[in-house]
């Protein structure tokens, strides 16, 4: 082998990593401007928070139903991967349950207008739909079974259940300034707590 094959293959693995990097700030920077505007947010404005021009954003996701999915996709991984992060560096189980379901807010929030952009691929929906519960309730029941195990809550409620409940109490806060998911929720996992 000779050094420009060397070479070749070294630099081919740091450009991956460049791009995922590239990808990984494209997809935060959507779901802030989705967060602050909803999943029709303007392309020009996702391209000016990750700091990069409208045919970056283009080149990585060629439509924007591909962008919404992968904001989706990153965001479950990064809820996912949090729980136990959070179990691991919390003062207690509740309190690491509670930080996680803020995160899962935040998440739920994004998600959004979701089923309208892909109302025309109901199995791609249904698809992200299992994903999401595949990802996420076992994380959720982790947390919810290391806080019953401290005796900081009651252990007959599952996880589907409070991510449900959780979701319910999003519903509509796209629509309506007024109403503040994140006070509701976070009266739900005080509530949870034991006397």
């Amino acid at each position: 082998m000779n050094d420009s094959e060397v070479g070749a293959g070294q630099t081919a693995p740091r450009k991956r990593a460049d791009a995922r990097r590239n990808e990984m700030t494209l997809l935060e920077a959507a779901a802030a401007a989705f967060v602050a505007s909803g999943v029709e947010a303007p392309v020009r404005d996702i391209a000016a928070r990750a700091g990069v021009g409208v045919a970056t954003i283009y080149r990585h996701f060629p439509t924007r139903a591909d962008l919404i999915i992968g904001v989706f996709r990153h965001q479950v991984e990064a809820c996912a991967e949090a729980g136990p992060a959070l179990l691991a560096t919390s003062a207690t189980p509740h309190a690491a349950l509670g930080s996680w379901i803020g995160l899962f807010v935040d998440f739920l929030v994004t998600k959004h207008g979701l089923a309208a952009v892909l109302q025309s691929d109901n199995t791609g929906f249904e698809a992200l739909h299992t994903y999401f519960l595949d990802r996420l309730v076992p994380v959720c029941t982790e947390l919810l079974d290391a806080a019953a195990e401290a005796g900081e809550v009651t252990a007959d409620l599952t996880a589907y259940e409070l991510m449900r409940g959780v979701g319910n109490l999003c519903i509509g806060a796209e629509s309506d300034p007024g109403y503040d998911p994140r006070r509701l929720v976070g009266f739900l996992i005080t509530g949870l707590r034991k006397p």
